[in-house]
C-alpha cells in the first residue's frame, strides 16, 4: 500500500474538536488497520493556540512545507474573534492551498475552515459550504467569494471537502478516509469506532 501524508493545517484559534477527528480517524486506519496514512500538523509558529486557550506543539511550521510531500491539506475552522482570520487568510496560506489545488490533491475542511478556500480562489464557481446557522451570514460571506453554496452538512466538489458546522468533523474525516482508502474500509472503521 503507497504511504499517504495528511497536512492538518492549525490556524490561530482553530477549534480542537474539528482538528482531533483528522488525529483519530487516521490513527484508528493506521494503528488498528494497517493503512500507511501519516498525519503531520503545521502552523504558523511552533505553538498554536486553539480557540479555548489549549495551546498545540506542530510537527512543522508553513515554512518547512514542500507541497509535493503531502497528499491532503486538512484544515479545522476557527473563532475569528480570537484571531483565527489572522492565519487563516494570511497570503502564504492561502498560496498553499492553492499549490494544493493546482496539484489536484484533496483539500478536507471543517466549519469556517471553508473561508480561506473561497479566499484563496479554488472554490470559485464549485460547489461548498460552511457555517450556516447565524441567519446563513457566513453562508452568504463565502458566497462572495463565487462560491456556490449548498446548505448541506457535508459538500464535496472533485477534491474538496467543505461541511457547515462542528458536528460534521467527524463526517468529513471518513469522508477523508474513504478518498484515501475504499468506502468499505471506511464503513469498517466507522463500525468500529461507534459511529
Amino acid at each position: 500500500m503507497h504511504k499517504k501524508k495528511v497536512l492538518l493545517f492549525l490556524a490561530k484559534a482553530f477549534e480542537t474538536m474539528e482538528f482531533s477527528v483528522f488525529i483519530d480517524v487516521l490513527g484508528w486506519a493506521r494503528n488498528d488497520y494497517g493503512h500507511p496514512i501519516f498525519v503531520e500538523t503545521c502552523g504558523f509558529t511552533n505553538k498554536v493556540i486553539s480557540t479555548f486557550n489549549v495551546p498545540v506543539l506542530v510537527d512543522k511550521t508553513i515554512d518547512e512545507i514542500n507541497v509535493n510531500d503531502y497528499d491532503v491539506l486538512a484544515i479545522p475552522g476557527g473563532f475569528g474573534e480570537f484571531g483565527f482570520y489572522e492565519d487563516a487568510y494570511n497570503e502564504r496560506f492561502l498560496e498553499l492551498i492553492n499549490e494544493f489545488n493546482d496539484k489536484g490533491k484533496i483539500i478536507a475542511s471543517v466549519c469556517s475552515g471553508a473561508m480561506p478556500l473561497g479566499k484563496s480562489g479554488v472554490l470559485k464557481n464549485r460547489r461548498g459550504t460552511t457555517y450556516h446557522l447565524e441567519n446563513g451570514n457566513w453562508q452568504k460571506k463565502l458566497s462572495e467569494f463565487g462560491v456556490n453554496v449548498v446548505n448541506e452538512p457535508v459538500v464535496v466538489d472533485t477534491n474538496i471537502i467543505t461541511s457547515y458546522c462542528p458536528e460534521t468533523a467527524p463526517k468529513v474525516a471518513f469522508e477523508l478516509l474513504k478518498m484515501l482508502t475504499t468506502e468499505e474500509d471506511m464503513l469498517k472503521i466507522k463500525h468500529d469506532m461507534g459511529f
